[in-house]
């Protein structure tokens, strides 16, 4: 399994979020917290958005363990961004390589994924079928992950014509029980865990489910407020400043306090463009 952050709001320090709290999203690369594996050190990749630059965002990825990795050390303390997402990985599905680190990117849109479909290879062709040439050759790496985005990047382009919260909310449901079907017609009993985070730099949604209901999907929190501050690796909530404001969602809590709400079993929160925050049930 592996770890995910993401952020929208204020602009912040990257530097804030990857290396600062306590519980950073570096630390749980090396020492996880909340899952059975605490080793997340098969490459790490971040996605962050310069709008004021380029709409499509910037994706840094690397093979090596992100606790190591003298260049992202060097870099987080020197961009700040409204919109990140970041992922440290442990590899189930396909090779240690860049084309299998998290996020993966379509074009102005970033993808992350922590959970995996059992037994893979028995789903992957069928998968795969419904897609258009562009989306089928657009597919570089071997993960379970990229190819549940690129499902749901169809489902999104031929239900939907414009991409909003919403939309992407119902395909996330349309892909959830497609891959459950898959996963019965191919004789798949093991459940499929299905944590996923998407954004195109202005709204997030990310999901906490598991394809079998008797089942606990890996956790996943969210944390609102009006502006974060990092001291001495504690993370809290100050007054704002003029229109401060931000959202987080995390596999783990980076620090010890309430501000973290665990998403409930088989739900989705939705970060809107305003920053409003819903919880929405996820029906498969």
């Amino acid at each position: 399994m592996c770890r995910l952050l993401a952020y929208r709001g204020t602009p912040i320090i990257m530097d804030e979020l990857l290396y600062k709290p306590n519980n950073s999203l570096i630390h749980q690369s090396f020492q996880a917290r909340e899952i059975e594996e605490p080793l997340n050190g098969d490459g790490f990749g971040v996605g962050w958005y310069a709008p004021e630059v380029n709409y499509e965002p910037v994706t840094f990825v690397s093979v090596n363990p992100a606790w190591s990795n003298r260049n992202l050390r060097n870099l987080a303390p020197k961009i700040r961004t409204e919109c990140m997402v970041a992922h440290v990985r442990a590899a189930s599905v396909g090779e240690v390589s860049e084309s299998n680190c998290h996020p993966f990117q379509y074009r102005n849109l970033l993808m992350a994924h922590n959970g995996g479909i059992e037994q893979f290879p028995l789903v992957k062709r069928k998968l795969r079928e419904p897609l258009s040439d562009e989306l089928y050759n657009w597919i570089k790496g071997q993960t379970d992950s990229e190819h549940i985005f690129a499902y749901l990047l169809h489902t999104l382009f031929t239900r939907h014509q414009t991409i909003s919260p919403e939309a992407v909310a119902d395909a996330f449901e349309h892909t959830f029980r497609h891959i459950k079907e898959l996963l019965k017609v191919s004789g798949i009993s093991d459940a499929a865990y299905l944590n996923m985070v998407f954004t195109n730099g202005l709204f997030i949604v990310a999901t906490r489910y598991c394809s079998d209901p008797k089942e606990e999907p890996l956790t996943l929190y969210h944390s609102e407020g009006s502006r974060y501050v990092v001291e001495d690796g504690v993370t809290r909530l100050e007054a704002p400043e003029d229109d401060d404001h931000a959202v987080l969602v995390v596999s783990e809590k980076l620090t010890d306090g309430k501000q973290w709400s665990l998403i409930p079993s088989n739900h989705m929160v939705i970060v809107e463009q305003s920053l409003n925050v819903r919880i929405r049930p996820i029906h498969d």
